[in-house]
């Protein structure tokens, strides 16, 4: 996807082998994550407390992906957040959890 990233919709940016994935927590992906992963709630209060864990940060971005290419499955992501390290996966969620917490401005 050769679009960037629109903070103010509460998108973000990873990269997944490579290419960038753009993230847009749609209300529809929002309701697959907490399907998942429980309440969005206890989900940020577990990020906020440093509880938040790597296959529940790589689930939310799997749901919050707005176009997913042949191969960027959910384990793929987790790997691309392991290689690149929590600190470049970050900003993202920090955009994800925002706009979960705020909608849209």
């Amino acid at each position: 996807m050769s679009r960037s990233a629109n903070p103010a919709r509460g998108e973000a940016m990873i990269m997944v082998g490579g290419a960038p994935l753009l993230l847009r927590p749609s209300f529809a992906a929002l309701i697959e994550a907490e399907a998942e992963l429980g309440p969005l709630f206890g989900l940020v209060e577990r990020a906020a407390e440093g509880q938040l864990g790597i296959g529940e940060m790589a689930s939310l971005f799997f749901h919050c992906a707005a176009e997913r290419p042949d191969g960027v499955t959910r384990e793929r992501i987790g790997q691309a957040i392991a290689e690149t390290g929590l600190a470049r996966a970050a900003p993202a969620l920090r955009v994800l959890l925002g706009q979960i917490l705020q909608g849209r401005v």
